[in-house]
């Protein structure tokens, strides 16, 4: 039954109107005996299980969403015919790889409520979404303010954040602002010049300055801007013209804000209802962007993956994420870490709000850069000039000014094609590893951001290839090295430590020593130790290999390093 009850109305959006904002194929219309034209109240999920009295029930008007009912299903024909004894608009069942039986659709030609299907690859969240924004944008309300604007911006298409700020601040007669509830900016109306400072230097780094944020907060400006359904005024100061802010909300959600600066004139009396009525419009433009938004740009990162993947559809792909397939391209992969621990734990919000600034740093630096995301990495296709060697250098610098993080990043070399793609982001990967292992050597306080072009760092590449070839092979052997290791790990001894950095300084033990921070002799004894004690004799050539190569897996597993 509807989770909840319905506004009922005898008037609202027809089904047409509704199909018509929706994303082609989502819906396919197997029935409507009463044609499209029929209004719709509201979008509701059905339980067609849950036990009522259906003489009180009714749903007239509703779109209901048989969840977990499939066309070719026996209950689809009585689901159907519950539906239209309760005198809903439509109902909406998975199609899945049958199609409706004819028994179903016989039924639906008797009856008065539309049949529709949801097609393959389409989830129920979705829908409900689609067709809930749908039905707001249908409203009187946002009917009537985008009629409002003699400029032709009238009959915004859904999710236009563009068009809505353009529009209020035509009915506001200032510069209007739209932005998300983390003060990131989604639109902002055009305007011939910028004479506030913070507004232009909001535009230019498409979120409101972080000091800023600091300081509504403190102020308590934010406080009253989310629990408030009205207008908040803040006065002009030396640095901002005089502010109007209402919050954007649907139910209790809160999915953005409308910002109104004065343009160099006071803001006209009209414009706090002027605001009022934005917000209202807003609903179904700001719910479209967060579910539709999110997932262009899913779809967007996917098609990116897939080129970097070399999948068989990568031509295809790299139309999709905007990607010139006869221009050469570097990939750039860069690593972030808040923490010092550099293991493969899951990103949380503060390396996300890093790879947020990395991906703001890709567009700005070039704006054909194509980025997309994967964990703590960001992956970003840097276009070349005609013989350009390098053109990912000064971003790859750039990438160590984030502050309070740790990124490492690596390019790997100019592809001239898409089938190169794969190939340049193994190596920048390559890349990514070495920095890291280098920096999980080191104390935490000497950890700090780094980043390499693939040929500055050839040999350790190498290296790392040959021991992931080697790994495998070694895990099955036995012998000294792997008799230290093991007793290192079970007692909290540093021979494989000692003989590490024995190796690393040449035989040098005093340099050695230094590195560890110990005495010489204290040096000398341990590797003595781990001769008498494993049989690790750094004398003989073979064992010193065959040291080098286990002790660098070794040290893999203790910091948590990987082949990826």
């Amino acid at each position: 039954m509807p989770t909840h009850e319905p506004d009922r109305r005898d008037t609202g959006p027809s089904l047409e109107q509704i199909l018509g904002l929706i994303a082609p194929g989502m819906l396919e219309v197997v029935a409507a005996p009463r044609g499209t034209g029929v209004p719709v109240a509201d979008v509701v999920l059905h339980d067609s299980g849950e036990e009522r009295d259906d003489d009180a029930w009714t749903a007239s008007g509703l779109i209901l969403l048989a969840v977990g009912v499939e066309v070719a299903s026996p209950e689809a024909v009585d689901v159907l015919r519950e539906a239209d004894r309760a005198g809903a608009a439509a109902v909406v069942m998975r199609r899945g790889s049958r199609g409706p039986r004819a028994a179903l659709v016989e039924a639906a030609g008797q009856g008065r409520t539309a049949l529709l299907t949801r097609q393959p690859g389409q989830g129920w969240t979705e829908v409900l979404g689609r067709l809930r924004t749908a039905l707001v944008h249908s409203s009187p309300v946002c009917s009537g303010i985008e009629s409002a604007d003699p400029d032709g911006v009238g009959g915004l298409r859904l999710g236009d954040l563009s068009g809505l700020a353009n529009t209020v601040a035509y009915l506001v007669g200032g510069a209007i602002t739209i932005e998300d509830p983390q003060s990131r900016v989604l639109a902002y109306s055009r305007m011939d010049h910028e004479p506030d400072p913070m507004r232009r230097l909001t535009i230019l780094g498409q979120e409101v300055p972080r000091w800023r944020v600091d300081e509504l907060r403190e102020s308590g400006f934010f406080q009253a801007l989310w629990s408030t359904d009205d207008v908040v005024r803040r006065p002009a100061d030396g640095r901002s013209a005089e502010r109007l802010a209402i919050a954007v909300r649907h139910g209790s959600e809160v999915l953005g804000s409308i910002w109104a600066a004065a343009d160099g004139r006071p803001l006209a009396e009209s414009a706090a209802e002027a605001l009022r009525t934005a917000a209202r419009a807003a609903v179904p433009h700001l719910s479209h962007h967060r579910t539709w938004g999110r997932a262009a740009a899913r779809a967007r990162e996917g098609a990116v993956h897939a080129v970097l993947d070399g999948a068989a559809h990568a031509s295809q792909a790299a139309h999709d994420a905007g990607i010139a397939e006869d221009r050469p391209y570097a990939v750039m992969v860069a690593e972030a870490y808040v923490s010092r621990w550099f293991g493969s734990t899951a990103p949380g919000a503060a390396e996300q709000r890093v790879l947020d600034v990395l991906a703001l740093q890709a567009a700005a630096y070039r704006p054909e850069c194509v980025t997309a995301r994967s964990g703590r990495r960001l992956y970003v296709l840097v276009p070349a000039a005609d013989g350009e060697a390098g053109p990912a250098r000064t971003l790859l610098a750039t990438a160590c000014s984030v502050p309070r993080s740790v990124v490492f990043a690596g390019v790997g070399p100019v592809t001239t094609d898409l089938s190169g793609l794969p190939a340049s982001r193994e190596a920048a990967e390559l890349v990514v590893r070495v920095l890291r292992e280098r920096a999980a050597r080191l104390p935490v306080a000497e950890v700090v951001s780094a980043v390499a072009s693939f040929g500055e760092v050839v040999a350790d590449t190498s290296v790392l290839r040959v021991l992931d070839g080697v790994e495998p092979l070694w895990k099955s052997l036995s012998g000294p090295v792997h008799t230290m290791v093991e007793h290192d790990r079970a007692h909290g001894s540093e021979y494989g430590e000692s003989v590490a950095a024995y190796l690393d300084a040449f035989g040098d033990t005093g340099t050695a020593a230094q590195r560890l921070n110990v005495h010489p002799n204290t040096l000398r004894y341990r590797l003595r130790r781990a001769r008498d004690l494993f049989g690790v004799d750094l004398a003989d050539p073979a064992v010193r290999l065959l040291a080098d190569i286990g002790l660098r897996i070794a040290a893999r597993r203790v910091h948590g390093s990987s082949s990826r």
